[in-house]
């Protein structure tokens, strides 16, 4: 790699400057807003979904930043990077904060949590999940396929995969989805379509990790509660077939594990 010069490093401390002062700002306001639910706990939810929505805005900040440093400095800011990498993480801790991040739980067990938001359309949330998946996406491809953060990033996509899934009113849902003449028919079904992805993809993620780096138990056991989320995603649907199937994946996987324990292969 070519020399940086001082010229262009100047050039880019300057181009990136503005970028650094408005993330100041944003984050000077997060404070505010914080210290606000600490003196009154009324629509506090609603608050931190506000801030789920300003940790994502600095998160694709830092992509741009990055952007400008491959282009007028030849290299990727990792620093930049990994600052975006650490606000998507508090968008999604905001964002469990509001709906839990129970994965495989009957929706009674959350239905409170989410009510509390229950004035927050469903067509809002669902661009919210598309917003976050978005930035979690720019993020991964900023660092690159060799980056240490590779493992890393299926915990990640894993909470953001149940926290998508606990936004939705799945009382509510569970009507509309099978309801053409709502006018949250469209907007439900594709939002239960992209939980049911994010949940299949997390679920995969997982298991390879677990086979491929870390043999955690924990990790297969995470990977199986993923698939029993989407297997009870499914039955509320009504999709016996696709539910069934689950049921049996989760049931190999789990013998999977107990093979592994019995050899003493995982921890």
């Amino acid at each position: 790699m070519a020399k940086i010069t001082a010229e262009a490093r100047e050039l880019f401390n300057t181009k990136a400057e503005p970028y650094r002062t408005l993330i100041s700002g944003i984050l000077q306001n997060e404070k505010e807003i914080l210290t606000l639910i600490e003196r009154e706990s009324f629509g506090t939810s609603y608050k931190k979904l506000i801030l789920c929505e300003e940790m994502i805005y600095i998160a694709t900040i830092q992509v741009l930043i990055n952007n400008l440093s491959l282009l007028i400095l030849g290299t990727k800011n990792t620093d930049a990077l990994n600052d975006g990498r650490k606000m998507l993480y508090k968008a999604i801790i905001y964002l469990e904060e509001c709906v839990t991040p129970l994965i495989d739980a009957p929706f009674s067990e959350y239905e409170d949590r989410v009510s509390e938001i229950a004035n927050m359309p469903i067509e809002k949330r669902y661009y919210l999940v598309r917003k976050l998946g978005l930035a979690i996406q720019l993020i991964i491809d900023g660092f690159g396929d060799n980056t240490k953060w590779k493992w890393s990033f299926v915990e990640l996509q894993g909470r953001f995969a149940v926290v998508s899934k606990n936004l939705i009113d799945l009382k509510q849902a569970s009507k509309d989805y099978f309801d053409p003449r709502s006018l949250d028919y469209d907007t439900t079904v594709m939002f239960i379509r992209l939980v049911k992805k994010l949940l299949s993809q997390a679920g995969e993620k997982y298991r390879d990790r677990y086979e491929l780096s870390t043999h955690r138990i924990d990790d297969m056991r995470i990977a199986i509660s993923l698939v029993l989320a989407l297997r009870r995603l499914c039955i509320i649907i009504n999709d016996v077939d696709e539910a069934e199937e689950l049921k049996k994946k989760a049931a190999v996987w789990n013998d999977r594990l107990e093979k592994d324990r019995s050899k003493g292969v995982c921890q």
